[in-house]
């Protein structure tokens, strides 16, 4: 049998491709692997010494953490469904062809670039304050002013707001997608005398489904791991009712000392989240795959 091989332009070897992909598959071990195999074991130990799952077994019966947990969940549960409400309402919006739409759509996106840095929390703070725009407006309508900083659930909507700001970059792919439909549906919709409603559930939806999916798994990631928002914002308060897991994370690691605790307590987010994506995957396949 004649004996093959392998040509290209560096060389003539079975190994070139190995070689050339090499520094992603270091720099994988290094920087994914590495850590994650680390991180397993530190939560193993006490920051000394092993002592197998007795972090696992503090945490599930501290109290605190599980108030923790519930305060990331309801935040997940507010947040990603109005981000993505708001998100393909302006993508359908800024869709239209309308002469200066970009500037728009730069405009839209800004927010999301600028993130939750410093000048946005005390532009944040100063709206938010007992005496600020935000209960200034409240007040020119007849309401009466809400403390913000000291109930609670308003803390919580303040920070819910302030990420719900940010819809930018989940709305260009939802705009991504949309341009991507062919105008002959709608074309053909139109002339059986379809209306925009009508369209919007039977072709547009449709349509962009596994977006939908998509931009559901990345928002949920991105809300189960929130931390600088409420740290700058509110710190945790009042009564620890805004402190999110990753809060909670970095000051065991970071406040206390503790390392074992941050990683083991790293590793059930991690497995919590993973379980979270797959239920959803689940529970949505049927949808995605028929399109109904």
């Amino acid at each position: 049998m004649k004996t093959r091989t392998y040509r290209n332009p560096t060389g003539v070897s079975r190994y070139t491709g190995l070689l050339l992909i090499s520094p992603f598959i270091i720099g994988a071990l290094l920087l994914i692997v590495y850590p994650f195999v680390s991180s397993f074991i530190t939560g193993l130990t006490d920051g000394n010494s092993f002592v197998g799952f007795e972090n696992y077994k503090h945490i599930l019966s501290d109290g605190q953490i599980r108030s923790s947990a519930a305060v990331t969940l309801k935040y997940a549960l507010i947040l990603v469904p109005l981000k993505l409400t708001v998100s393909l309402a302006v993508a359908l919006l800024l869709n239209m062809e309308l002469r200066g739409i970009g500037i728009f759509r730069t405009a839209f996106y800004i927010p999301s670039i600028l993130g939750a840095n410093l000048a946005v929390i005390i532009m944040w703070q100063y709206l938010f304050t007992s005496e600020g725009l935000v209960n200034q407006l409240l007040g020119a309508v007849g309401i009466s002013p809400v403390s913000w900083y000291g109930d609670p659930n308003a803390a919580l909507f303040m920070i819910v707001l302030l990420r719900l700001w940010e819809f930018g970059s989940t709305m260009i792919i939802f705009l991504a997608a949309l341009r991507d439909i062919p105008k002959e549906l709608y074309e053909a919709a139109r002339v059986d005398g379809c209306g925009r409603a009508r369209a919007f559930f039977s072709i547009t939806l449709p349509q962009i489904k596994n977006v939908i999916f998509i931009n559901l798994v990345l928002q949920t990631i991105a809300a189960m791991q929130e931390f600088n928002a409420p740290y700058i914002l509110t710190g945790g308060g009042p009564l620890g009712k805004t402190r999110t897991i990753g809060m909670y994370i970095y000051e065991e690691m970071f406040t206390y000392g503790d390392a074992g605790t941050a990683n083991a307590l790293s590793w059930l987010l991690f497995m919590l989240i993973a379980l979270i994506v797959f239920i959803m995957y689940r529970v949505t396949g049927t949808l995605r795959r028929d399109g109904r």
